[in-house]
């Protein structure tokens, strides 16, 4: 099997070693991102969906500057949350803040049960420049 080409963020490696994932794998021309959760350094949850949601992106950015990326270069996102009826509004209106302008990426957004304590994550593929 070929080796992965994996991308790590800066200070989080032993954060995605612990967990057993590589948070960015490069692959055809794609960068193709695991999941971003409102996660600190050490893991733990920031408090509040506002604050998830904003740190999660904060993440996500984290990982495709470390791959020459950034949110422009995304083409498809899927967004997993807890208990969407309650949340979804809020966190769309979060998001706007780093979605940028039209034309957007496809997204799919998924209602779930349980996200290992966070109530937002976010997954995505994006084009690599050049």
């Amino acid at each position: 099997m070929n080796q992965r080409d994996v991308v790590f963020p800066a200070g989080r490696q032993a954060l995605y070693e612990q967990n057993r994932y590589s948070p960015a794998v490069r692959a055809g021309g794609f960068l193709f991102v695991s999941g971003q959760v409102g996660s600190r350094e050490d893991g733990t949850p920031e408090p509040g969906v506002d604050a998830q949601v904003r740190r999660a992106f904060g993440n996500l950015d984290a990982v495709l500057a470390a791959a020459g990326c950034s949110f422009a270069d995304v083409v498809d996102v899927t967004i997993f949350i807890v208990d969407p009826e309650r949340h979804f509004e809020r966190i769309w209106e979060v998001a706007r803040d780093y979605w940028g302008e039209a034309p957007y990426p496809n997204a799919t957004v998924v209602g779930v049960t349980w996200l290992y304590g966070f109530q937002f994550e976010i997954k995505a593929v994006a084009r690599i420049p050049g």
